[in-house]
């Protein structure tokens, strides 16, 4: 069937965090384009699916241990990256942010380093504080207009034996970059050199531009299985964040009997929500029809704000995103001060973005714009960022 992504549909009463949970002062008719869900109705197998369990009427307890339902899951692996995953290695997570928490504390002990990549996803340094640990920045460098590792201070930061282990963004958020396996191997083989863990978040890896080719970290590393775990999860993908499922891949036997002991013994974390598991289900074993024209409608969306940037906003500089549905722009050039900025963007665009310095000081200057939403509100967003920077 096909889809219509230009539908505008309404969210509030939804108890949508995107739509209700705003800052202070936000003016009235202001448009929210900051939390990375979409603005698009789900597959229709997907809300069939749901449609059909709501009337079976009965909302046990349910199991994620299953092979109907891990099999979904490492089908999808295997459908969409030729990545063979045994079922006995996915584990459950309401979220990755959850089980990155969970991963941390154990794989490292109080004060222990753990590098990151800024300008990166927040949670992450947000992690890593809350559990005592200690963040080990190597940011990114931005090498003829593109984001790319700084493989020096990589090492330097796997070198130094404070630091145990890394978290890396794959597809980044917020720069977009879709790491080539070129990348991945040269950032594995000094893990391996100092023998240090990486955990990989690839919840955006269904969500490339056309001719991208997103790689799973443990697809190129068999034999550092053990020292990776790869975090996936549906709901970027499906927008299905409020499902609350995650799939997290674990290889070494030992961290999986931990995983279990302190996510399923101790804090009884190991049911999903019925609804999540079949949603996921559904999403994975009949939504490809679904996501292929959304990411077609989101490669549109991206091309369509790159051309009125470039003829409407001069000084901004902005990559074209290799994946996620996130745009990156840097506005520094009309408003150095990123608290003005932010103030800008909410109080005279009347726009509700993800200000880039919540993403480290690397992010300065810059706003994060989320393209999965009908195009005319992504144009009327742009429009209003034009209007206040330089004027109609």
């Amino acid at each position: 069937m096909k889809y219509n992504f230009d539908e505008i549909i309404d969210r509030q009463g939804t108890q949508s965090a995107k739509y209700q949970m705003l800052p202070d002062g936000t003016p009235e008719g202001a448009l929210s384009l900051w939390v990375a869900d979409m603005d698009f109705r789900c597959a229709e197998p997907i809300i069939k699916a749901l449609h059909d369990r709501v009337e079976h009427g009965i909302f046990g307890y349910s199991l994620y241990k299953l092979s109907e339902v891990k099999s979904t899951v490492v089908g999808w692996y295997k459908k969409r990256f030729d990545w063979d995953v045994e079922e006995k290695n996915v584990f459950f997570s309401p979220g990755i942010i959850p089980a990155l928490s969970a991963l941390i504390q154990l794989l490292s002990k109080e004060g222990d380093g753990i590098i990151i990549q800024p300008p990166v996803y927040f949670p992450f340094a947000g992690k890593i504080g809350v559990n005592r640990r200690v963040v080990a920045n190597s940011p990114l460098i931005r090498v003829d207009g593109d984001y790319v590792m700084d493989y020096e201070t990589l090492e330097e930061k796997f070198a130094d034996p404070k630091n145990v282990g890394m978290i890396l963004c794959s597809p980044h958020n917020p720069v977009g970059r879709v790491w080539s396996e070129d990348e991945l191997r040269r950032l594995v083989e000094i893990a391996k050199k100092y023998d240090k863990w990486i955990l990989s978040d690839e919840i955006h890896f269904d969500l490339v531009r056309k001719g991208v080719k997103h790689t799973p970290l443990l697809k190129i590393c068999p034999e550092y299985a053990d020292k990776v775990v790869v975090c996936t999860a549906p709901s970027k993908t499906f927008n299905l964040a409020g499902m609350q499922i995650s799939n997290i891949v674990i290889h070494d036997p030992e961290l999986q009997e931990k995983w279990l002991g302190l996510v399923d013994d101790c804090w009884g974390m190991m049911m999903p929500n019925a609804m999540g598991v079949t949603a996921m289900m559904a999403a994975y074993t009949q939504g490809e029809e679904w996501l292929d024209q959304v990411i077609a409608y989101i490669d549109e969306n991206m091309k369509a704000a790159c051309a009125y940037v470039k003829e409407n906003l001069p000084k901004a500089r902005m990559d074209y995103p290799e994946g996620t549905y996130l745009l990156w722009l840097d506005l520094s050039e009309y408003c150095g001060d990123p608290e003005k900025l932010a103030e800008i963007m909410l109080k005279k665009a009347k726009v509700v973005l993800d200000d880039g310095y919540i993403f480290g000081p690397e992010g300065n200057g810059f706003e994060r714009i989320n393209v999965a939403c009908p195009r005319s509100i992504l144009m009327d967003c742009l429009e209003r960022i034009k209007t206040a920077l330089v004027g109609a």
